[in-house]
This record gives C-alpha cells, structure tokens and sequence, in this order.
C-alpha cells in the first residue's frame, strides 16, 4: 500500500483545522500534525491544541518549542540589526515563520512523511517563506497547500468544518492572530483596507495600569541579560519585559509594507517588549559605536530584515551579515532607563563605562579639552577645501 504520511505544519487556527480535515477525508492522508512553538503558547494552551488536533483526526501530534534556538538563530541578531520593517515592524511573524518552516520539514524527514503541508493563501508572505524552506532542506518532500490551491474563503472553511461536525466560531474567525516571542501580529476585516483602523478589543493586551513606570535594561555584548536588575537568558529577559509592558497596552501600530508577490499588504501588531528592546539597544549602540560603525550597521542591518522578511534566510549571506553584526557588538554594554506609559514609552538614557560621550574629550556646544581654537580653525579650513576648490573652477554664486 502507496505510503500516503503528511505532516501539516498545524497552529489550530481555521485554516490549519480546515487543512487537517480535508487531507484527511478527501486525500486520504494519514496526518501528522506539529506545532512549532515559538513563544506564543503556554503549556495548557499546547494541550488544547494537542487536543484539538486529535479530535480532528491527527495520526499523531507533536508540540516542539524552539525559544532558545529561535532566539540564538534570529531574535539575537534582529536585536544586534536594529530590524525594524519600513521603520515600524519587528518581524514578529516573518521571523518565526522562517524558523517553523525549519523545524517542520525536519520532523516530517524524521518521520517519514512524503508530504509536507501548511495552511497559507496564495495572496501572503507565508506561502513564500514555507516553501522556500521546504523546497531547499528537503526537494523530495510534496508540498501540499489546500487553501492555496482551492482559493477557499474563511466563509467556506468554516462551512466545510460545520458539514463534518466541527464547529468553529464566526466571530474567531474574522481576526487571524500570531503570537510569538517576538511580538503578535492581528490580521480582520480592517487591515484588508487602507482606511481602518484596528478596534481596541482586536488587541490581545490590553490597558491594565495607569501612571508611569521605570524599567532598566541592561545589554552585554547586545544581548539583553537583566530586566530591572534581574539576570536571565535573553529569552526570558523578553517574556519579562512583555509582561511588564503589555499592561501599558504598548508596542500597537499598524504596518504596511510591499508583499514578496508584489501587492501592498496592511497588518496590525502589538510587540511592546521588541520594540523597547531594539529602541534601547539603539541609544546604547549611539553611545558605544562609532559613526561609520553605525553607518554599516544601519545599511547591513536594513539588508538582513529584508531578506529574512523574503523568506531567505538560508542564503549565505545571511551568515555573512550576521558575523558582521556580531562583531560590532563588543563595546555594546551598558544599562538604559526606560519609562513606561499608557501606549507609549520614552527612554530616559543610557549608563556605560563603553560610552564614548566622554566628558573628558569635551562637552558637546560646551567645552573642548582636546584641541586648541586654532586647532579647530585649521580643521575647518582643510574640510572645506574641496567645496572651495568647486566653487572657485565653476565660479558658483549660489543665488
């Protein structure tokens, strides 16, 4: 008998329940299912879905967490990189996407499986990043999408669950949201537009305090070891500090950006501890880096998230960059005061004994210690010699 093993690369959600079903009844697949865990579930929560994905009739279901790993692999150095998409978003789902895909055909080649599925549209971003992994760790595994190929509607997944015996909420249906380590994305009905805003109770956090609130940070080497004096795996350090922050209702906006396929795309996050983390390390790396230093990582930093946002952080460069960003994070170290408010948050400065605004070279618009008037006067002279030299040959009057 034809080995028919497919593991769908399942979350619960609509479309991966809807997937699961189909394969199941109308392919006649034996499913496997995996949850690849990267920070959005807590332990109850991966036993519903344990749960769940039995009901449906998985084979066989595995939850794998990969915090550390997804950490050490890619949070690290989109921390290091400063990586926010179009200025705005912190890569919260195309980051771990990335990193799901991997360890999803990993276990499907450890387990046999001839076929690797996910529950992506053909319209978004996921279909690029999954396959694209797929294809490259394991080509002989059949990627198989039944969303994608069917062009289904939430409205029909739902009514098809319902025709056998799954009910599944309207109401739940309309909002997809993604919960990571690194931050929650929330897709509806007001992101499809351009005008819309998101309505508050689409926010899984929402505002629990008032008034103000002091946190520090303290980075190593760019790595954040403490939250408010406490040390801990960087990891950990993030959960922390989202607790901390999401009661502020901090870290929501909206992002637009250029889909891989080409179309505008528009989706609502919320990741307040990434976005108080790359903020703060930021002002440090002001403080620490020189200015070409700087320069480089802004321009290599954008490069990165680019491409790890395209689904192509298997090509070598990716590796490239990150050795270089690595290295400029030697002199990184240093605490920053950060405050917390209801939806925002200000950094209040920087502690290091790296920092190069050192009083004792001079105080910027003060005082100099280093270097004479005339010292100054025949800098000046020197640095605008090319510019004088133009002038004077083109004979410029710039009226």
């Amino acid at each position: 008998m034809e080995n028919k093993k497919v593991v769908l690369a399942y979350s619960g959600g609509l479309d991966t329940s809807y997937c699961l079903k189909y394969l199941k009844n109308e392919q006649g697949y034996e499913v496997h299912t995996v949850l690849i865990n990267t920070g959005g579930f807590d332990d109850a929560e991966l036993q519903a879905i344990e749960d769940r994905a039995y009901e449906l009739g998985s084979a066989k279901h595995a939850n794998l967490t990969i915090l550390d790993k997804y950490y050490d692999k890619a949070i690290k150095y989109l921390v290091y990189g400063n990586v926010l998409k179009n200025n705005t978003y912190p890569l919260s789902v195309s980051a771990e996407r990335v990193f799901q895909a991997i360890e999803a055909i990993k276990y499907a080649k450890s387990v046999g499986a001839t076929a690797i599925a996910h529950g992506s549209t053909g319209a978004g971003n996921d279909q690029i990043r999954f396959d694209l992994i797929f294809q490259t760790i394991a080509p002989e595994i059949e990627i198989i999408t039944p969303i994608r190929d069917l062009k289904l509607s939430r409205q029909e997944e739902v009514d098809y669950l319902a025709k056998n015996g799954v009910h599944y909420s309207w109401e739940k249906a309309q909002y997809s949201i993604n919960k990571g380590l690194w931050g929650t994305s929330i897709g509806g009905k007001e992101t499809l537009n351009a005008k819309l805003p998101l309505p508050n109770e689409a926010y899984p956090s929402q505002l629990t305090k008032e008034g103000e609130e002091k946190v520090t940070l303290e980075f190593l080497k760019g790595e954040l070891v403490a939250v408010n004096g406490k040390k801990d795996k960087p990891s950990n350090n993030i959960v922390a500090l989202e607790k901390l922050a999401s009661a502020y209702a901090i870290g929501r906006d909206i992002h637009v950006g250029d889909t891989i396929i080409g179309i505008k795309g528009r989706v609502g996050f919320e990741a307040a501890a990434p976005l108080i983390i790359i903020k703060a390390h930021h002002l440090l790396e002001k403080h620490t880096l020189g200015k070409w230093q700087q320069y480089w990582k802004e321009q290599l930093g954008n490069w990165y998230g680019m491409l790890f946002h395209e689904g192509q952080f298997l090509d070598p460069v990716m590796r490239n960059i990150e050795t270089f960003l690595e290295d400029t994070q030697k002199t990184v170290n240093g605490t920053v005061t950060v405050s917390l408010k209801p939806y925002h948050f200000s950094l209040d400065g920087i502690e290091s004994d790296n920092d190069l605004m050192n009083t004792g070279f001079g105080q910027y618009g003060e005082m100099n210690n280093a270097w004479t008037s005339d010292d100054a006067k025949g800098f000046i002279k020197i640095l605008g010699n090319a510019q004088n030299i133009f002038s004077s040959v083109n004979k410029e009057t710039y009226e």
